[in-house]
């Protein structure tokens, strides 16, 4: 696997949803994890999309959130658990032109999985970001990600993927991000 290119990217946030968010394993940890994912792709200017399953049960996507996407990002409602059984999600994948999908969201072990599995599937190479991705049960997280590392697709860490944006520590954005994001 190869290194994570930011003009080759993009950084899909799947189902962090208001309901969805107090049920699962570390919430907070999780949430601003992938809230300073977010944060960073759009310093860097890397394409960002988010997934809401079902908002009318689960609600929309958490508030924080919503507030750094709304408008900056592609949303797709679904029902599928899989983003990619959606076929306008599967169009857009197809349209951006980036063969690398940066994975954060919930839960691991149904929407995260069956979505990094058919992106896997298509040809895409995926990185799971393993600090933003939670299941309301441990052992589902655990067994979740293990299953897509057997599927041949890379775990990472929020701070693995911006210092793999970054590339170097003369990139004009590297003190900002790493004051403010890499702790």
């Amino acid at each position: 696997m190869a290194l994570i290119d930011r003009d080759n990217c993009t950084l899909f946030v799947i189902d962090v949803q208001g309901r969805l968010l107090p049920a699962v394993q570390s919430p907070e940890q999780t949430l601003a994890n992938t809230v300073a994912l977010v944060e960073v792709a759009q310093l860097l200017e890397i394409p960002i999309a988010y997934s809401e399953q079902y908002p009318q049960g689960l609600g929309a996507t958490e508030e924080s959130l919503l507030s750094l996407l709304e408008g900056k990002a592609e949303r797709f409602e679904k029902q599928s658990f899989s983003c990619v059984s959606e076929p306008q999600i599967k169009t857009a994948l197809n349209q951006w032109e980036r063969k690398q999908i940066i994975i954060a969201g919930m839960e691991t072990h149904v929407c995260v999985l069956q979505t990094v599995l058919e992106l896997s599937e298509m040809g895409f190479q995926v990185f799971v970001v393993e600090d933003a991705v939670s299941s309301r049960k441990a052992e589902d997280k655990v067994l979740a990600l293990k299953r897509i590392q057997q599927n041949q697709v890379t775990l990472v860490s929020k701070e693995m993927v911006m210092f793999e944006w970054l590339k170097r520590a003369d990139h004009p954005k590297f003190k900002e991000i790493s004051r403010e994001f890499i702790r």
